[in-house]
Formats: C-alpha cells, sequence, structure tokens
C-alpha cells in the first residue's frame, strides 16, 4: 500500500512536470505510472509558433508584439521610426500634412497580430473626423507622416498604443496593433 501511495505521487508530480519514468517499485506502481505516461499522450497540446516559449509558458502580449515587430521590420517596404512606429506606404498623397492640432478625417481598419479586427470605419461605411492629439499616440505620429490622400499601414508597438491598460475588451493588455489608415481630409 505505502508502495502505490508513492508511485501515485510520483506519477501525479512528473505528470504535472511532463517527465515520465519507466522504472517500477511494483507491479502497481508500473501499471499507475503507465497510465500517467497515457494520459499524457493525449491531453498534451502541440506548441505552438511564436506563442508560446521553449519551456511551453505562454509568451505575454508584450512579447507576442515585440517578436512581430522584430520580424516586420524585416520585410520589404517597411520604415520604422526612431519611437518604433513601423509604417508602409500603399499609396503616397499629394496633400498637406496634417499638424497635431488639426482635425483629421480618416477611413481606418484596426486589427490585433494576429488578424482580429476589433473596428473598422469601412464596416460602418463612413469616415470618421477627429482632433489628431486626442488618439494613441502611434496614430499620432502616422498620420503627421502622411500627406492628405495617402493611404498607409500602421504597426504600433504597445507603448504607442494603448499600453498595459488596454481597451475594452478587444484590445488586451500590451497588445500590438495594426491600422490600416486612409487620409481623407484635414480641416
Amino acid at each position: 500500500m505505502k508502495q502505490m501511495t508513492i508511485a501515485v505521487l510520483l506519477g501525479g508530480v512528473m505528470a504535472m512536470t511532463g517527465c515520465v519514468t519507466t522504472k517500477s517499485y511494483s507491479t502497481s506502481s508500473y501499471s499507475t505510472s503507465k497510465k500517467v505516461h497515457q494520459r499524457q499522450k493525449t491531453t498534451r497540446k502541440p506548441q505552438q509558433k511564436h506563442n508560446t516559449r521553449k519551456r511551453g509558458r505562454p509568451m505575454s502580449n508584450l512579447e507576442k508584439g515585440q517578436n512581430f515587430l522584430a520580424e516586420n521590420a524585416m520585410k520589404a517596404g517597411i520604415t520604422t521610426t526612431d519611437s518604433g512606429l513601423q509604417y508602409k506606404v500603399v499609396k503616397e498623397g499629394d496633400g498637406k500634412r496634417p499638424n497635431l492640432t488639426d482635425t483629421v478625417e480618416v477611413h481606418y481598419k484596426g486589427t490585433l497580430i494576429d488578424g482580429t479586427e476589433f473596428d473598422s470605419s469601412y464596416s460602418r461605411n463612413s469616415t470618421i473626423s477627429f482632433p489628431l492629439n486626442r488618439v494613441i499616440q502611434g496614430w499620432q505620429e502616422g498620420l503627421q507622416l502622411m500627406s492628405k490622400g495617402s493611404h498607409y499601414e500602421l504597426f504600433i508597438p504597445s507603448e504607442l498604443g494603448y499600453g498595459a491598460r488596454g481597451a475594452g475588451p478587444a484590445i488586451g493588455p500590451d497588445e500590438a496593433l495594426i491600422f490600416t489608415v486612409e487620409l481623407i481630409d484635414i480641416k
């Protein structure tokens, strides 16, 4: 009985740590260890690329965003500013550029780095206007790079977005964000 209790405890600890033993202390403990090994085979999930660390601990949103932006920076057409904002010019306009104190009219779509859309003026079929100094820093910086008529993709690190606080249920803490933005007008 004592051997069985030790084997069950060892088997439970080994199951939690991912270790499997083939050593048996008695016939009962060997079958318990074998059952734990069989259970591990059916319950262990494969690690997802870029979303887990080598030791199996899920990556934080901050780490996922940093990895995404590091890979994204290597792609053709991506420019990274001193602040860490990344952008890609889809279409360059020929109008004036907005100042921080201007009101801008835009069409946009916002997604997380996994492609989950959280907001879109396109889906509402209506542009939106707002004072540029009233939005997240990534937008403030990115839109000042654009001229009227431009269409850019902005890749915003969390510290230029909503940071550790996130924004409602759609944008978690420390999420990097992607925006497709068309600068329609400057008022």
